[in-house]
């Protein structure tokens, strides 16, 4: 039978005295995470009705032209280009974004228009945290480690296009309404020393459509040091595969990798670049990468691909 990412009922940890079902769905999140770190949620507290007005004012801003995009460009002074920007023409990420922080910090650069869109995103990141705290608990329970893991949620258009490579095929994650799509990051990987996955993925965009699509990065402090925990490594007699780093030195290689690609894709940075020998191949780019260089760094990404490139 050909895999497909499975889909988790969360409205199991919304209510009282469910615990056949908590442990149900944590037997299948604990799962994914082992066999390619993806997984879909529903009834995570996100109404239909907040997504779809997201996805609107999204398609909304996009359709403005470059003038009025441009008015929301990046301020200096922040850590990563909080507002509108658009891959260099040279890059073969062919995509336009909007980048913003936690609602309360001051690097925003808010677009006048679509007027809703400032509240809109304000009550985005509100459930999206809670979100990403409730998977966070439940990672770290799996990983038996306590600690702010890099979880990225992402809800898609119906255009699609995201795949996640699992046993050398490409398994679509296919869009279903009130459906977020939950994946691990690269810290998860080094924590684990590779037990747990993050999956090589890719965007497929079929030809001749534009797609949506936003990103929530839940993420660790960027002054955090990361190397694999010691249950993954001297307590079970294994080697460490990768050597330690600050994570803010990665993230900013990262964040380079998108503003300044490289001419040739095997000169982006990737995890690998900490591994000691090769431990992972054919690595693929998501969407939006994980990138973070605050404290406690909440960031959500409004992606839109152009239909005409």
């Amino acid at each position: 039978m050909a895999y497909s990412i499975p889909t988790v009922d969360l409205s199991t940890f919304f209510r009282e005295g469910d615990e056949d079902g908590k442990k149900k769905a944590m037997e299948v999140i604990s799962q994914s995470c082992f066999q390619c770190g993806f997984f879909q949620i529903l009834n995570h507290g996100v109404s239909l009705k907040l997504m779809s007005q997201a996805l609107e004012l999204s398609k909304t801003f996009f359709d403005y032209s470059d003038e009025d995009k441009l008015k929301s460009s990046p301020g200096s002074g922040a850590p990563l280009p909080a507002g509108y920007n658009k891959q260099p023409a040279h890059s073969p990420d062919k995509s336009e974004y909007v980048l913003m922080f936690l609602p309360s910090t001051s690097f925003n650069v808010y677009p006048e228009n679509p007027p809703e869109f400032k509240e809109v995103m304000g009550d985005m990141f509100s459930h999206l945290t809670k979100i990403g705290s409730l998977i966070e608990s439940i990672i770290d329970e799996c990983l038996e480690h306590e600690d702010r893991n890099c979880i990225t949620s992402v809800f898609q258009d119906q255009v699609g296009g995201l795949e996640v490579r699992h046993n050398g095929k490409w398994i679509p994650v296919t869009p279903a309404e009130d459906t977020t799509v939950v994946n691990l990051g690269d810290v998860i990987w080094v924590l684990s020393n590779n037990k747990f996955t993050s999956a090589t993925h890719r965007v497929v965009r079929p030809k001749g459509k534009s797609r949506y699509s936003y990103a929530f990065f839940y993420n660790l402090q960027g002054d955090k040091w990361v190397e694999p925990l010691s249950k993954f490594t001297e307590e079970i007699g294994e080697a460490p595969k990768y050597r330690g780093f600050l994570l803010k030195e990665y993230q900013a290689l990262r964040m380079r990798n998108k503003t300044h690609p490289p001419d040739k894709p095997e000169d982006v940075i990737h995890i690998t670049h900490y591994a000691f020998t090769s431990q992972i191949s054919n690595y693929v780019t998501f969407d939006a990468p994980c990138e973070i260089q605050t404290r406690v760094f909440l960031l959500i990404m409004l992606y839109f691909i152009l239909s005409n490139l």
